[in-house]
């Protein structure tokens, strides 16, 4: 495992409680497409390689940037499969298991065959808008489901529901496997609540890229990062230096991805993103449907900042 993240596995995860330390820059990855439409392992491949080679602390599989929504069950698993292979235990994977149909996710916890992955991240139920009550109830249920760490994942711009700092606290306390929360409701006093009052284990991570860095003075332990699938060097060395207390140099890398940041979701997630790794040649510029690329202009000003950084598109 790479430095600075520890996991610590004493038998079968169905048995024995599994823990992971999630410090540091995870990247959501991407799905690249082929013009088809087909999913392009060869590019998957090649993204993966360069996250292995600059600095990524994990990887998220399975989660919103990765288009989870428009893939087929197999094109999921074989997704997965291969990150699992390639990646052979050098940092941690998390795969996103989530949804707004609680006993699926449970039926899926209790069935299919997680080897090779480290921890569920799970996203507040979409489009049901349920209560406190029911978050809580549907977290409750997923974390007797397994023995896997748990990292709650809230996200109200698109669930349509926001998981209040108590309710987040109160799984915290209440179960053992629900080891983090990835936080991107952009509440700075929701988010300062729950480091305030959270069990001393229980990591707060960034969801947003663009506040990371104050979150992180906060006492976050790091971020899930859409930004890191083109800049992984770049921005897990903005994170270490911030987590190392150097907030001066961290903040100078901060500022320089100021105008990316709000670029990168303009257009919609991950079409930002896709469109510098196809300029700097890693991937196609394809997104499936209903998302579709970056508008040219949006493109063009990408383009031009990337120039300015001196990264070679």
């Amino acid at each position: 495992m790479s430095s600075g993240i520890i996991i610590t596995f004493a038998g079968i995860h169905r048995n024995i409680m599994a823990k992971i330390n999630l410090k540091g820059m995870g990247v959501a990855l991407i799905t690249p497409f082929k013009a088809n439409g087909e999913v392009d392992y060869t590019a998957l491949s090649r993204v993966v390689d360069y996250q292995l080679q600059n600095g990524t602390d994990y990887l998220v599989v399975m989660g919103t940037t990765a288009e989870n929504p428009t893939l087929t069950k197999s094109e999921q698993q074989e997704i997965t499969q291969l990150v699992i292979t390639k990646v052979n235990g050098k940092i941690p994977i998390v795969l996103g298991v989530g949804g707004n149909n609680t006993r699926a996710i449970v039926d899926r916890l209790k069935t299919e065959d997680f080897s090779g992955v480290d921890a569920i991240l799970s996203v507040v139920p979409y489009y049901n808008k349920p209560s406190q009550e029911g978050i809580y109830q549907h977290y409750k249920c997923i974390a007797e489901a397994t023995n896997l760490p748990i990292v709650l994942y809230n996200v109200p711009g698109r669930t349509g529901v926001n998981m209040s700092a108590e309710t987040t606290l109160r799984l915290a306390r209440d179960f053992e496997n629900v080891v983090a929360v990835k936080e991107a409701s952009g509440n700075m006093t929701q988010i300062g609540t729950i480091i305030k009052g959270k069990p001393q284990d229980f990591q707060v991570i960034s969801g947003d890229d663009g506040i990371t860095f104050p979150l992180i003075t906060f006492g976050a332990v790091g971020v899930i990062s859409v930004i890191g699938n083109a800049f992984p060097k770049e921005f897990s060395r903005m994170v270490r230096l911030a987590l190392a207390g150097d907030y001066q140099n961290a903040m100078d890398i901060h500022y320089r991805f100021t105008e990316l940041f709000e670029l990168l979701f303009v257009d919609g997630n991950p079409a930002g993103v896709k469109s510098m790794l196809n300029m700097m040649g890693y991937i196609e510029n394809e997104l499936r449907l209903p998302l579709i690329p970056t508008r040219i202009t949006t493109y063009e000003k990408i383009r031009a900042i990337l120039q300015e950084l001196n990264i070679k598109c």
